[in-house]
Order: C-alpha cells, then structure tokens, then sequence
C-alpha cells in the first residue's frame, strides 16, 4: 500500500512538472521532469539506482550546474560504487569526482559533505575526512540524516562507542526510524565482534549483552519495516548465532518470496541461507546449491564473490578428504566457468568426468567451453 501511495504521489507530481514545463517532443522530458523521476527512483529501491543515474545525467544536460541535481547525483553513484566487489582506484571514482563537484556548487550541503568524508576515508584520507565529517556535525548537530552518516563514518574508524552515542541522540528525535534502530544493531554487531577478538570468552557476560542489543534493535527494525530485508537477514543470522534455529528458518523462510517479489537482496539472502544451512544445519548440498544460486545473480559484487569462494572451499575439502570427488571437480569447474577462467574449467571439468562418466550437466559445461575456445 505503500509503495502504491509513492508511485501516485510520483506521478502526480510528473503531471504537475509536464504541464508547467511542455517540450516538443512526447519522448523528449523536460530537465526537471528527468530530475524528478531520478530522485524517484532513488527513493524507491536499490535495484533503480541505474535509471536514477541515467535521468539524473539527461537533466544534467541541459543544465550541468544545477546544485541539486548534482548532489542527486553524486548520492546515486556513491551508493553504486558501494555495491561493487572492489574498490575502483580514487582516480577512477566518479563518485569521488561528482561529490566533490556538488559540494563546490553547494559548500553547505551536510549530506553531500559527509558522504564526501565517507568516500575519502575508502581511500585512507582520514584527516580531510574527518574534517568534512565534523563540520557536518558541527553545522547540523541535530539532524537525524547527518547523524546517521557521521556515525557509520565513526564506526568504520573503529571508534564503535561514539557512532552508538550519535545514533542514541538522532533516535530521541525519531524514535520510530527503522534505518536508525539498524545501524545500531550494526555498531552493537562491530562492538561485540571487536570485544570477542580482543578479549576472547574473558567477558562473556558483556559480549552477550551486546548480542541482546543487536536483536533488541533489529526487532525493533523489523517492526517498522517489515519488508527491511538487510535486517532480517542480520535478525536471522543472530537467532542462528543464539542457536534458536527455528526462529532463523522463520525468518529466512519469510523473507525469500519478498526478497524475490521485489528483486531485491537476493544474492544476499542466497549467500546468507547458504551460511545457516552449511554451519548451523550441516545441510552441505542445500548449502551449495543456495551459494550456486547466488553465484547466478548481480555478478562482480561483493556477495558474488562470496558465494564463489564457499563454493570453491567446499569442493577443496572434499576433494582433499577423498569425498564426492566427482561433484567437487564439477563445483570447481562451475566456480572457473563464472570467473570467466575457460581453460581450468575444462580441466575441472574433464577431471570431473573421469569420476562420473556420463553426467550430462559436465558435458555440456565442457562441450560448450570448448566451443567457446575455438
């Protein structure tokens, strides 16, 4: 119901943009027409940030130095980049180049200047980052939005107890946000993990307080935004951790189809079902087949490599172990094939042959890289 009241709200508003602003041609938008619907897509979902680009650079056209539309910008390709396996070289980063290009039409743009901070700290420049990231504070010490960006850059740097002050303040301010109560699980998450690797089991007791507080506040995630599907996945992952494995079936159970409906998350949840079948269940064939299908989908990003590299231990294990030698050349040669590394997939493949003559999945794989080698 929600997403129907936006895309009327938006397209109401496109009306409103067509009538004041007429063009020739019925395919041809008017700048802030093409403004407009990049900012919608942005707000939608993840999976538009590609079309928020393009309408973001044909309004640009016409007017490259509109300071609002080059911050629509410049957040478009900073979340982009976010989502890519490597980190692309300074040099190479338009999203280094466009955030700063819109802070130089808008030098008081907090969100643009922390993002900025956020970027630079990716490539070690920790002190202009931290000075963009605290005067941002400084100008807008009460904005919830600012907030939040500056405490994500605090727990990056490792400085886990501030991050969680800075969300503590922005939640008095609105105590319902569901983005909020996440990234505070998140800070509670590093907190506990840099406990346990510092102090082993030496502070059990406190170490199980913050695993409380990472679930109190996904809870609480999820109970504002039953479709916030990073956080079930967290929330899932934490059940599995306090081994309540019913709960974390729930939950990875409730999510598929509403992962799948919105095409949103669904490597990850692969990847992240694929880690509780194998770990917690011990369901080593339902866990390959969940990273196989992960491996399917969004490739180069950071989860498909993920998803490739589970796969490829597996096979190792098994074929180190003397065990299904067969299945673990055919995974092998499945991981080379994704990777685009044609002659040690046939040679996995070939291998994988010789342990089970006849499987027409490796013959084709095989028959279609050799072709492919010609």
């Amino acid at each position: 119901m929600a997403q129907l009241t936006k895309a009327q709200s938006y397209l109401e508003k496109l009306g409103e943009i067509k009538e004041k602003f007429p063009t020739v041609s019925p395919d041809v938008l008017h700048p802030a027409t093409y403004a407009e619907k990049a900012w919608s897509f942005l707000k939608f979902s993840r999976k538009h940030y590609i079309e928020a680009k393009e309408c973001f650079e044909k309004a640009m056209e016409e007017e490259p130095d509109d300071s609002e539309w080059n911050s629509g910008y410049a957040i478009t390709l900073y979340r982009l980049e976010g989502f890519q396996s490597t980190l692309v070289s300074a040099e190479d980063s338009a999203a280094l180049k466009q955030l700063r290009r819109a802070l130089e039409l808008n030098p008081d743009d907090r969100i643009i200047m922390v993002l900025l901070g956020l970027k630079l700290a990716d490539y070690k420049e920790i002190e202009e980052a931290t000075e963009l990231v605290e005067k941002a504070l400084e100008m807008s010490p009460d904005e919830p939005h600012v907030i939040r960006y500056v405490a994500k850059f605090y727990r990056q740097q490792g400085t886990v107890d501030k991050s969680i002050e800075l969300l503590q303040r922005a939640l008095e301010k609105t105590p319902n946000s569901a983005f909020l109560h996440h990234q505070i699980a998140l800070s509670y998450k590093r907190k506990k993990s840099n406990l346990i690797k510092s102090c082993g089991c030496a502070r059990d007791a406190e170490i199980n307080e913050l695993h409380r507080l990472c679930i109190f506040h996904l809870e609480k995630t999820i109970m504002q935004k039953p479709s916030f599907i990073y956080a079930i996945i967290d929330l899932a992952n934490l059940y599995a951790q306090s081994r309540d494995i019913p709960k974390a079936e729930e939950l990875f159970h409730k999510i598929f189809p509403i992962a799948k409906a919105k095409n949103e998350c669904v490597q990850s949840l692969h990847l992240s079902y694929g880690d509780f079948l194998f770990y917690h269940k011990r369901k080593e064939s339902l866990a390959i087949k969940h990273y196989t299908e992960g491996s399917k989908l969004d490739q180069r990003t950071l989860d498909w490599e993920r998803c490739l590299d589970k796969l490829s231990a597996i096979a190792e294990k098994n074929i180190s172990r003397n065990s299904q030698k067969g299945e673990a050349f055919g995974i092998l040669g499945f991981v080379h094939k994704m990777k685009n590394e044609k002659k040690h997939a046939v040679d996995c493949y070939e291998k994988a042959l010789l342990c089970d003559p006849g499987n027409e999945d490796y013959l084709s794989a095989l028959c279609d890289l050799r072709l492919s080698l010609e």
